[in-house]
């Protein structure tokens, strides 16, 4: 049976812990018992753990043996903002699947109360990509970056960058994706798409211009296609 993992708040040597909501929801919600072994991610590794301890808001475990981790794809995601629950839905469901960053773009269709909105909002999407994170059992949740203008976006820090963008004239994302690719950073407009300067903005900066076919999707629909694709091209 495949174990659950859980990300440590707190980890010393040996040992480590689950605190606040975070634990109430192992002892309570999932009725945690002491003895019971989960594979419990440090920052540095995943480590077999065993409870030792349980309170209502703490839930401590004595670490043991190293676990084997595979090597995962880096794939960013830059992604303007939206309505926040569809963005949201995003987030969870892109973490799911295994992407390594997402930075929040300020766009130009991107309304004001959003944006004003967005600024306040890191904690909550930071908490949403860690629930998906362990929910999907991996070691750490993805980087979820400030919220940037478009111009500040630069390279996202990848070799390989691409916008996605429907129209007759760009080739498709997958005969761009290449599995010797070390990593590569998508770019997903907000609804109505990018604007025509801001797509010039892209193709100043490099980045590639593709599109995901004939059909035209709602953007969270679309960030998952295409970091789905990504991450499998990658493997």
């Amino acid at each position: 049976m495949t174990r659950r993992r859980w990300i440590a708040d707190e980890v010393n040597g040996n040992t480590a812990a689950l605190v606040g909501g975070h634990a109430a929801h192992l002892a309570r919600a999932l009725r945690a018992e002491v003895g019971q072994e989960f594979d419990i991610a440090t920052g540095a590794a995943v480590r077999r753990g065993r409870i030792v301890s349980i309170s209502k808001d703490r839930v401590e475990f004595a670490l043991g043996e190293v676990q084997a981790l595979k090597p995962a794809p880096e794939v960013t995601l830059a992604l303007a903002i939206f309505k926040f629950d569809r963005m949201e839905w995003a987030i969870e469901k892109c973490t799911e699947i295994g992407v390594a960053r997402i930075i929040p773009i300020i766009a130009r269709r991107t309304g004001a109360h959003l944006t004003a909105a967005a600024l306040k909002r890191s904690e909550r999407w930071q908490r949403i990509a860690r629930q998906a994170a362990e929910q999907s059992r991996r070691s750490a949740p993805p980087e979820i970056a400030t919220p940037v203008k478009l111009t500040q976006l630069g390279d996202a820090g990848a070799e390989c960058r691409i916008v996605l963008a429907e129209s007759e004239g760009y080739v498709r994302l997958r005969d761009v994706l290449r599995p010797q690719l070390p990593g590569v950073a998508l770019a997903i407009g907000p609804e109505g798409g990018w604007t025509a300067e801001e797509l010039q903005w892209f193709r100043d900066s490099g980045w590639i211009a593709a599109s995901l076919g004939d059909t035209i999707l709602r953007a969270e629909t679309a960030a998952i296609v295409a970091t789905a694709l990504a991450l499998d091209s990658l493997r």
